[in-house]
């Protein structure tokens, strides 16, 4: 853990006169966010004696992943079908989205197995994975037959694994691959012309409200 808990304490929040008690977790950051914070504050209604404060900073570190789960369902699965005006619907869909990130989740997880996890996290691009599978998936289901697929339900999980590993080392990193940025060009700073001065939108409101 990168911080140590400096308080933790039972506060009260109010709105238009009502009030809320909640937790307040207090973390002592080692080393200060971007935003030179040293303290970073919790608020959370998870009872004190289910929760350890410890637990809810682990929680706390946990939501990068968390975060990173939802942007990936909502890029790359279309979790987020607007014509889906239905609750059960959208549910159902987000569902689904869900399950699809976990066989994601798993692949990810084979490929570092084998060829390593700093270059799986680092260069691997979710969105070329998810293509390859939505762009051969209607083909594989023409091609091979469903009984070379029922063998898979009766595997244990070793033979799985070791299944998945083998076809792992046959990948080709290569074409899945994310596309790295070239560093941005450092633009110059605009030349000011006396011909052409630079007026505000907010100033020409304002003017245009003190006129008759």
């Amino acid at each position: 853990m990168k911080q140590e808990i400096n308080l933790s304490q039972t506060v009260s929040l109010s709105d238009a006169g009502e009030f809320l008690r909640v937790r307040r977790v207090i973390l002592k950051l080692k080393k200060p966010t971007r935003n030179a914070e040293n303290e970073i504050a919790i608020f959370t209604m998870l009872p004190t004696s289910a929760v350890s404060a410890a637990v809810v900073t682990e929680l706390y570190l946990g939501r990068r992943s968390v975060e990173n789960l939802f942007q990936t369902v909502t890029e790359n699965y279309e979790c987020q079908i607007q014509t889906l005006g239905y609750p059960k619907a959208a549910l159902f869909s987000f569902c689904l989205a869900l399950v699809a990130y976990n066989i994601l989740a798993t692949v990810r997880g084979v490929l570092a197995s084998v060829h390593g996890v700093g270059k799986i996290d680092a260069g691997l691009s979710d969105y070329y994975m998810v293509d390859e599978v939505q762009g051969t998936y209607r083909g594989m289901m023409i091609a091979i037959a469903p009984e070379h697929w029922s063998v898979f339900a009766d595997f244990e999980p070793e033979q799985f694994a070791s299944i998945l590993q083998d076809l792992a080392s046959r990948v080709r990193l290569k074409s899945f691959l994310k596309h790295t940025r070239a560093p941005k060009k450092k633009k110059d700073p605009p030349k000011y012309d006396p011909q052409h001065p630079h007026v505000s939108t907010a100033k020409l409101l304002a003017t245009a409200k003190k006129s008759p």
